[in-house]
C-alpha cells in the first residue's frame, strides 16, 4: 500500500487533502470562495488567497486554527501562512448528482408524519443525502 500512496502523498499529505475537501465546511462559503489550503508542513498550514483577503484571514487566524483543529480532531495546525495569489481562482467543485429515486422516496417516507415547514424540509434533504447509495460518503469510504 505505501508503494501506491507515496507518490500521491508527495504532492499533498492526507491531512492537507482532507482540509482541501472540507475547506468550505471549515471556514464557510464566503472565505472558501477566496482562499484554499495548499500545504501543511511542520504544523504550519499555507493558505493561498486573494491579496485583500490575506489581511482579513490574519485577523481570523486564531479562530481559523481552532476550527481547523476541531474539524481534524487533533492539534495538527499551530500556525497559518498566507500566500497571496492574483488572480485567485478557487478549485472547481463538481456539482453533486441528484439523489436516487429510492433515496428520495425513503426520505419522504421518514418525514411523512412531521408537520410541513422548514424542519421537515431540512430533515428530508438530510435524509436524501444520507440514504443515497450512488455517491460514496466519507463514512462509507473509511469503513472499507
Amino acid at each position: 500500500m505505501p508503494r501506491l500512496t507515496r507518490p500521491t502523498f508527495r504532492v499533498m499529505s492526507p491531512v492537507a487533502a482532507h482540509l482541501t475537501a472540507e475547506w468550505t465546511a471549515i471556514v464557510g462559503p464566503m472565505l472558501a470562495g477566496s482562499s484554499t489550503p495548499r500545504k501543511l508542513s511542520s504544523g504550519t498550514l499555507t493558505i493561498a488567497c486573494a491579496g485583500p483577503v490575506a489581511m482579513e484571514l490574519q485577523h481570523y487566524a486564531p479562530v481559523l486554527i481552532e476550527r481547523i483543529n476541531m474539524h481534524l480532531g487533533s492539534t495538527t495546525v499551530q500556525a497559518l501562512r498566507f500566500m497571496q495569489v492574483a488572480p485567485f481562482a478557487p478549485p472547481a467543485v463538481p456539482p453533486r448528482p441528484p439523489p436516487s429515486p429510492a433515496a428520495v422516496a425513503a426520505a419522504e417516507t421518514a418525514v411523512a408524519e412531521l408537520p410541513e415547514g422548514e424542519l421537515r424540509a431540512a430533515l428530508a434533504a438530510l435524509g436524501r443525502a444520507v440514504l443515497d447509495d450512488r455517491k460514496p460518503s466519507t463514512a462509507r469510504s473509511n469503513q472499507k
